[in-house]
């Protein structure tokens, strides 16, 4: 019996594999921020509103890619995609799902290391304070899987430079990181996420000043439909990740003013 360290409970995203995607991501790649290399898809410069997308633990995958031109096209924003996971590298492909203990202790090691999203959330926040010096008066982000946990704990800093930020099926989650919630809240979790503590992060941001703006819908899908997981072949998959796609158009076209086209 294995005694490692558990940093993330969530079954579904320990065990569901990514799924293959023949779509071509429309963007580029660049510096920025201190990344050496940013997805950034959308018009050259950020303009009033940009968004920042924080990928699930397999990295830059054409599904997520796919999901970031959707929002730059629609809503004719700027939106980046930071390497978070450089210079390791995001979890191999081919040693998901991990079978034996051995395998398992490493994925949890790599919650609780490279993806570990308290180290993340200092180089979102740069991100969001890079494109607020770049003129941009509205900035908002979205995660998956670790990435939900991410923006969630990033919009709860002092001064965050984020107006706004949504969870997407997050990993980890926890009532007690929206505490401290300062800005709106997208959450749109999945099947496999807990529902109790959905419900106590909804009654908390029920009181926030800004519990008008924020949105919220449980998908009855699996952990990762939206992302590197999402099977677009699927019509139920691409039912779910059409709508959490349009669902994310209406919120931060809702928060940030931007026209949805």
């Amino acid at each position: 019996m294995s005694t490692a360290a558990v940093h993330n409970t969530n079954v579904a995203c320990c065990t569901v594999p990514p799924a293959q995607s023949n779509y071509t991501p429309k963007g580029r790649f660049k510096p920025y921020a201190g990344f050496s290399k940013v997805y950034v898809t959308g018009p050259e410069t950020p303009g009033r509103v940009a968004l920042v997308c924080v990928y699930d633990i397999f990295g830059f995958k054409p599904q997520t890619q796919q999901g970031a031109d959707i929002l730059a096209d629609k809503l004719s924003v700027q939106v980046l995609m930071p390497d978070f996971f450089e210079p390791a590298g995001p979890w191999p492909v081919d040693q998901f799902p991990p079978k034996t203990d051995e395998e398992k202790a490493k994925l949890q090691a790599f919650f609780g290391g490279t993806a570990k999203p308290q180290d993340a959330v200092g180089k979102l926040v740069n991100v969001g304070k890079a494109l607020k010096s770049e003129g941009a008066g509205w900035v908002g982000t979205f995660g998956f899987c670790w990435g939900g946990k991410v923006t969630i704990l990033s919009g709860s800093v002092d001064s965050t430079p984020f107006d706004a930020v949504a969870a997407i099926h997050p990993a980890m989650l926890n009532h007690g990181d929206v505490t401290e919630l300062k800005v709106p809240l997208g959450l749109y979790p999945s099947n496999d996420e807990p529902v109790d503590e959905s419900k106590q992060i909804l009654e908390i941001v029920s009181k926030k000043p800004f519990s008008d703006k924020s949105d919220y819908k449980l998908y009855g899908s699996f952990h990762g439909f939206a992302a590197a997981r999402a099977n677009l072949d699927d019509p139920e998959n691409k039912k779910h990740y059409e709508d959490l796609y349009a669902r994310l158009l209406t919120f931060f076209s809702k928060a940030s003013g931007a026209e949805c086209k």
